[in-house]
């Protein structure tokens, strides 16, 4: 980087209008909506007079800088950025009388390149940006014409993009859609057309009034959206975690702007500073949620900006810090890579860099020895107290899942190679930890019901030193002949039997499992259908919290009384998952059961959050109606269920790689033995390679 240039008012050139399509032009690689934005010119106000200004020390002040301690630098490489961590805002008003491009997307995609970054992918030109970094700052306003001319420059460039297809239905529904590639290249997707339903028609009309905008521009879609309800609490935020499936409907729709926004913006705000009790939390840790507020201008009567307000948990109900978020935001963003066929947003120097600091928090070594990520009560879906502290199998999928999709997206260079390998390191160890320990059956059940206690060795056979008196009594009754599950937790001393329907599904869904234990689970849940499914899908656990044991485990919360809301409640959004799990098993039958059992009583019942009893047939009592996660899950797994080639870019396979890298004992010199592993299969999972050359063998 030679040279480098500023942003001020001498360097503005004449221009009385300019018309940007927004289509496909981007300012800093951040994509418009489907509209047209006019940018207006008076030369005549175009003089250097900082008191026409809002706030004259938020302006953008060139190569200029002051001895403020509260102005950062930003730098910009084309579409690449770095970090920043503050709220960024919009003005909703804004004079006429001057040249202001007020983008809404600036201030998100504007993001200060931390110091820890060894290398920059691209970094060819960077220009100097100096804005304020405290509360509710202002964008950065556009105040010189090259930016327009650079945006009309890609317009042109770009104008072969145009012929994509537009929606074919008065729902605004996409059948057909045009993806661009990473290389450039234009893929057609087609889909038959089909008489949609009432169910979806509604559904579509409820889920776009849910969607959030920020500065004009979609960011995503708050929890939910009962207009009746007095008294939202958070449920009008837009949270990580909620917002996948609505995420999912989109881009399978063939909208993906929203995603965009939503994935750039929460990035904003990874690691923004809050604290608990005068703690911070760590670095890459990503919000539960975010709410977009209107804050008064300072100075301008009548005038409000839009202010992102994330919540890291310090608003939760018990504090509780999100774990999940940051691995739901990685496993969206190779959604979006997969089915939109762009791959530069996850090339982009911030979104790599997002995914290190959420790796880094993970994979930070610590007190515990286990591979498995160590939680608190409350940290993922499951947000009360429900006794699955410690290594909590929802969180072990979905981290597993996660290390994943970094492995596939990470740039991988000098400044990655160490963090590659831990990951690979880590899916092996954590592969072979679930498989080996969490994995039960009617096998398993009976080798537990005869462990021996107290061994201390390092060829012990009962490793956690489980006692078979904790075996439950509804379990040797439960457990079929055929098929098995992964427990819910395991800790020292203490298994957890409880069957947790996501962790399960993601471990199909991720091969977590073995192609042998994926399918155990599914024969389960089939062969268990009235009490995981019955008449709502799906239990979100099994079975419930009840008597003396609820009243210890939960403290005697009320709203996680026996089956209901996460002690054994059923939850209509687990739909889109069991779909996705099914479809990779090939078992489409069964997810078509689910979503036809569903379809029943959702619209009836205003689409709730969850539902309560044993069986699922009353609206949970505190249950939010049109219940956004509800509505999304439902039409993802429509979509789904009809785009067969689409649900195979969001599971994966076994990886060999994995199990040929697994270290997982040491040998009598104390040196580190590797081996290979794979379950023997069925004739459903024969379609995977065949490595003849690795045999079945246990360490």
């Amino acid at each position: 980087m030679n040279t480098s240039s500023g942003i001020g008012l001498s360097t503005m050139k004449p221009c009385r209008r300019i018309l940007v399509s927004c289509k496909n032009s981007s300012l800093f690689g951040f994509p418009f909506l489907n509209s047209n934005y006019l940018i207006t010119d008076n030369l005549s106000k175009l003089q250097p007079n900082l008191n026409d200004l809002p706030d004259s020390s938020n302006r953008v002040v060139g190569f200029t800088r002051t001895n403020t301690p509260n102005w950062r630098a930003f730098c910009l490489s084309g579409s690449d950025s770095g970090q920043s961590r503050f709220f960024s805002g919009c003005p909703l008003n804004t004079s006429n009388d001057r040249l202001v491009s007020n983008i809404a997307n600036v201030a998100s995609d504007v993001r200060n390149h931390s110091t820890s970054i060894e290398s920059r992918v691209n970094q060819n030109s960077f220009e100097k940006i100096y804005v304020r970094g405290d509360l509710h700052v202002k964008p950065l306003l556009i105040e010189t014409i090259e930016e327009a001319h650079k945006v009309l420059e890609n317009v042109e460039k770009d104008k072969d993009y145009e012929a994509r297809v537009e929606a074919n239905d008065s729902l605004g529904v996409n059948r057909d859609n045009l993806n661009q590639r990473s290389d450039g290249s234009m893929v057609f997707r087609s889909t038959l057309k089909r008489e949609v339903s009432e169910v979806e028609k509604e559904a579509w009309k409820l889920l776009r009034g849910a969607v959030v905008n920020y500065c004009g521009l979609p960011v995503g879609t708050v929890a939910a959206a009962d207009p009746a309800d007095k008294l939202p609490l958070n449920y009008d935020q837009v949270f990580i975690r909620d917002f996948v499936p609505s995420a999912l409907a989109f881009l399978l729709n063939g909208e993906g702007e929203i995603v965009k926004n939503f994935l750039l913006h929460t990035l904003q705000l990874q690691s923004w500073e809050k604290t608990v009790d005068c703690h911070s939390p760590g670095q890459g840790l990503m919000p539960a949620s975010f709410k977009v507020k209107a804050v008064p201008l300072e100075g301008r009567n009548g005038e409000f900006e839009d202010v992102l307000d994330p919540d890291f948990g310090e608003s939760a109900i018990g504090r509780v810090a999100p774990v999940d978020s940051g691995l739901w935001w990685i496993i969206l963003l190779r959604a979006y890579g997969k089915i939109t066929g762009d791959y530069s947003l996850q090339e982009r120097v911030d979104v790599q860099t997002g995914i290190r600091w959420i790796l880094n928090l993970c994979l930070t070594d610590g007190f515990d020895m286990f591979p498995t990520l160590l939680v608190t009560d409350g940290s993922c879906m499951i947000d009360r107290r429900m006794g699955i502290h410690g290594h909590p199998l929802e969180i072990q999928s979905l981290f597993y899942s996660a290390l994943r999709c970094s492995r596939e997206m990470l740039t991988v260079n000098d400044s990655t190679k160490k963090l590659v390998a831990a990951i690979n390191n880590r899916l092996s160890a954590l592969s072979f930890h679930i498989r080996e320990h969490y994995w039960v059956d009617m096998k398993k059940i009976n080798e537990i019901y005869r462990y021996k206690t107290e061994e201390y060795s390092t060829e012990a056979i009962n490793k956690f030193n489980i006692y078979p008196e904790q075996i439950p009594s509804w379990l040797v009754d439960w457990i079929p002949e055929n098929g098995g599950y992964f427990i819910g937790n395991l800790q020292p001393a203490h298994m957890d039997f409880r069957f947790f329907t996501l962790g399960n599904l993601w471990a199909i869904i991720s091969s977590l499992g073995t192609p042998t234990q994926n399918e155990g689970v599914v024969s389960l849940i089939e062969d268990k259908w009235d009490d995981l499914v019955s008449g709502m899908p799906l239990k979100i656990c099994y079975p419930a919290l009840e008597y003396e044991e609820w009243r210890v485990i939960t403290g005697s919360d009320p709203k996680n009384t026996p089956w209901s809301y996460h002690n054994a409640g059923s939850w209509p959004t687990l739909l889109w998952q069991f779909t996705l799990a099914c479809m990779k098993m090939g078992k489409p039958e069964l997810a078509s059961r689910a979503l036809a059992s569903a379809e029943k009583r959702l619209l009836v019942d205003q689409w709730p959050e969850y539902y309560d009893t044993r069986h699922g047939r009353f609206i949970g009592k505190q249950s939010r109606l049109y219940q956004t996660w509800t509505i999304a899950g439902y039409l993802t797994s429509k979509m789904l269920l009809e785009n067969p080639e689409m649900a195979s870019m969001l599971f994966w396979n076994e990886d060999y790689e994995i199990l040929e890298n697994c270290v997982c004992g040491l040998n009598k010199n104390g040196r580190r033995t590797k081996c290979a592993r794979v379950a023997s299969r069925s004739p459903s999972s024969m379609s995977e390679p065949l490595l003849p050359q690795i045999k079945e063998t246990h360490c």
